[in-house]
């Protein structure tokens, strides 16, 4: 109880008018302020610096807190969080009477994913961390039960049932090492998965975006849509969609990437596995797959569905002689390129797939820069290495 009325004491003292100017105001290096004497007598420099930092990250991926009155939590915990853009896209399609995260953090998803819902809880077994997410959801007029548990405990006391239930688990274990199996995760999901699928109508779990679909494929049951989540092309979670009741055994699986013009494509586990190719040297366009695509491995499914050849089994590039949109990623107009006719020092966007020498490597070997409009493609096919200079088609 003491520890609590500390942090309360702490929160008074940092939402003091001049004290939450300083923090919006400071554009300097925030080491440097460790380095000084207290600037306020009430808090200290190292908390002073806890919101700037937590301001400055709140800008770039989540906007909705740059508001007074907001806590920040310590910066691990922000690098942790979804950004509103994924948390807003997961909450497109779900509603119900009941919503609980049993791993709140600091409570961005739950606080989209659970605007429909007329009851929420919050399961956080750190309460400094629970303590500042509650302080922010009261500056944010949003209402919920904050319960001070550990997942298991929780699901294991509870006899309600729930519409949804949403983990993200901890991906390290004490010494920060990253952990990718199910069972190596805190909450064990394997482990709890009988009594998440007895209490909810639908699970979802997030989970890290280096997970491999096959392996969640075989280890869990009742998986009704498996999503690869990209922002402007980079791969941030891998989320799973278990309904308990669901009677259908195909698994859909859905690649998204936010905030760019690519369509989202949608296959089964079924398309994914029986879905055949052919191979080509390539022709006139050059098709390079977005990240949230290749995440989900169906290289042969991207040919198939698109109408569309791949280069060689191992490099997942695909051609076509003619022209084909829209496509989830880019879009190149290539021609064959001898290395005589590479000019040192020029500029360009360089490639290498399944090639014998990295970007840096190339751009060694033959004096060049990065930038520039045109494309230099290092690859492999059927037919053996390929140099193709390429124009993006917009």
């Amino acid at each position: 109880m003491a520890n609590k009325d500390r942090q309360m004491s702490t929160f008074t003292d940092l939402l003091k008018s001049e004290i939450q100017l300083f923090i919006k105001d400071y554009q300097g290096v925030t080491t440097d302020l460790l380095l000084k004497s207290n600037v306020f007598t009430e808090v200290t420099n190292k908390e002073l610096v806890q919101q700037i930092q937590g301001r400055r990250v709140a800008a770039k991926k989540l906007p909705f807190l740059l508001r007074e009155g907001i806590i920040y939590p310590k910066n691990l915990s922000l690098e942790q969080a979804s950004s509103e853009a994924t948390a807003r896209y997961k909450a497109q399609e779900l509603r119900g009477k009941r919503f609980a995260d049993l791993t709140c953090g600091l409570g961005i998803d739950a606080y989209f994913l659970s605007e429909p819902f007329e009851e929420v809880t919050l399961v956080e077994e750190q309460s400094e961390l629970l303590s500042i997410v509650q302080h922010n959801w009261e500056v944010l007029g949003r209402k919920a039960t904050f319960v001070n548990k550990k997942a298991e405990a929780f699901l294991a006391d509870t006899s309600q049932r729930y519409d949804v239930l949403y983990l993200d688990p901890a991906r390290r274990d004490t010494q920060q090492q990253k952990k990718f199996l199910l069972e190596d995760l805190s909450p064990n999901i394997l482990e709890l998965q009988p009594l998440l699928l007895e209490k909810a109508d639908k699970v979802i779990t997030k989970l890290s975006p280096l997970i491999d679909i096959h392996y969640l494929l075989n280890a869990l049951n009742k998986v009704a849509r498996i999503e690869v989540i990209a922002l402007r092309n980079e791969v941030k979670e891998v989320l799973v969609i278990q309904e308990p009741h669901s009677t259908i055994d195909e698994v859909v699986i859905r690649c998204v990437n936010l905030e760019s013009e690519d369509p989202i494509l949608s296959f089964t586990n079924r398309e994914l596995s029986a879905s055949e190719v052919i191979y080509s040297s390539p022709k006139s366009y050059l098709y390079i797959p977005n990240n949230a695509l290749l995440k989900s491995g169906a290289f042969n499914y991207i040919a198939m569905y698109f109408g569309l050849e791949k280069l060689d089994i191992n490099t997942h590039l695909y051609t076509s002689a003619e022209l084909k949109k829209p496509f989830p990623g880019r879009i190149l107009e290539v021609t064959p390129i001898h290395h005589k006719q590479i000019k040192a020092k020029s500029h360009y966007n360089i490639i290498a797939k399944n090639y014998p020498l990295s970007v840096a490597e190339l751009k060694k070997k033959y004096h060049l820069q990065e930038g520039g409009t045109d494309y230099l493609i290092f690859t492999r096919s059927v037919s053996g290495m390929e140099m193709l200079l390429g124009k993006e088609q917009k």
